[in-house]
């Protein structure tokens, strides 16, 4: 592919690929958690309390306390 406007053309064709193999990628990775969620929702676990869980692991340990001690903070200061 010829240089246009001071653009290598093979050199932004192999971005684009790449780009558009890993989007093929993202697309079967979220398609294989939808269906890890829904195996697990048909064994009776809630999907969405699995969600949290699994966003809640992905947080710094510290990060996590703080956040679910402000929760019980305000949760207290609603009377809940």
């Amino acid at each position: 592919m010829p240089d246009a406007g001071g653009i290598a053309g093979d050199r932004l064709k192999s971005f684009v690929e790449r780009i558009e193999r890993l989007e093929e990628e993202k697309s079967a990775l979220t398609a294989d958690i939808r269906e890890v969620y829904s195996e697990a929702k048909s064994t009776g676990f809630d999907a969405k309390i699995l969600r949290q869980v699994v966003r809640l692991r992905k947080m710094d340990g510290a990060d996590r306390r703080e956040q679910e001690e402000l929760l019980d903070l305000y949760m207290n200061a609603l009377g809940m």
